[in-house]
């Protein structure tokens, strides 16, 4: 007897396909997935010696961070290449770099 599994089929994205939306001078943001709940994924570009214009505030939910390449910092410390960052929902910071870094973003709730 053969069991059919009603599995979704997987869906994927090409960071080097995906469109890019500049952000402010020298930082990029390509979205990558967006799910039926409002979470989304995204790779965030940053060229050596940028800043976020303003704070970031991470509403209505929280923000995953995990550095790629380079290193990030967040206003605060320095994170280096494969550092995961939970930021909770209410959160803020200044996301800058003075080397260029790549972060993939997860925001689980949109």
């Amino acid at each position: 007897m053969t069991t059919e599994r009603n599995t979704p089929a997987y869906v994927w994205a090409s960071v080097h396909d995906a469109p890019v939306r500049d952000l402010f001078p020298g930082i990029r943001l390509r979205p990558l997935w967006s799910g039926d709940n409002g979470a989304k994924a995204f790779v965030l570009e940053m060229d050596a010696n940028t800043r976020w214009q303003g704070v970031d505030v991470h509403e209505p939910g929280p923000e995953e961070v995990y550095v790629v390449s380079g290193v990030f910092n967040d206003g605060d410390r320095d994170y280096p290449a494969g550092s995961f960052i939970h930021a909770p929902a209410g959160s803020s910071h200044v996301p800058q770099t003075t080397s260029g870094c790549t972060l993939f973003l997860f925001y689980p709730e949109g």
